[in-house]
């Protein structure tokens, strides 16, 4: 894919979306089989990566151990209008485990709890972890015919651009 820009209407668009939502449906592979849990995220700006935290009694937290390649998908809230209308991006990207004694986790939880400070109690949870999901392909639909794919270099400009 040509990494084209993306036009400035829709770039603002595109940031509002994931600074206003903070809820994605995360799909996995589960046992050979699609799998969709919800996942609160927060937008690592450099990079840019997504950052979620999970239990690892949870099956996605498993699915992403044994299958990194996962998708997110954020959606506007209902505003009476056409479904179809909602703006909406789905970002498939690879997931890692942060590890707990570096940099980069520090400054991600740091980041994550300016998002959820409710979650501060899950991170003194040993079961816990913090993963990245750093982008590979995405699509962002801006509202009823305005869909846009994106490579990471454009979605990483998009989010840059004031």
């Amino acid at each position: 894919m040509t990494a084209m820009p993306m036009a400035p209407e829709a770039a603002a668009a595109l940031r509002t979306l994931l600074q206003r939502q903070p809820i994605a449906a995360l799909g996995t592979l589960h046992r050979g089989e699609p799998y969709v849990s919800m996942a609160p995220f927060a937008l690592e700006p450099v990079g840019p990566a997504l950052l979620i935290h999970v239990s690892g009694l949870s099956p996605h937290t498993r699915d992403m151990r044994e299958h990194p390649r996962v998708s997110l998908l954020v959606v506007a809230p209902d505003d009476g209008g056409r479904p179809q209308a909602r703006p909406r991006a789905t970002i498939q990207g690879d997931a890692s485990p942060l590890d707990r004694d570096s940099d980069r986790y520090a400054q991600a939880r740091a980041l994550y709890l300016r998002r959820f400070p409710e979650a501060v109690d899950t991170f003194a949870l040993a079961d816990f972890s913090l993963f990245a999901i750093r982008p590979v392909a995405l699509r962002f639909i801006g509202g009823f015919a305005q869909a846009v794919s994106l490579t990471p270099e454009v979605f990483a400009r998009a989010l840059r651009e004031v």
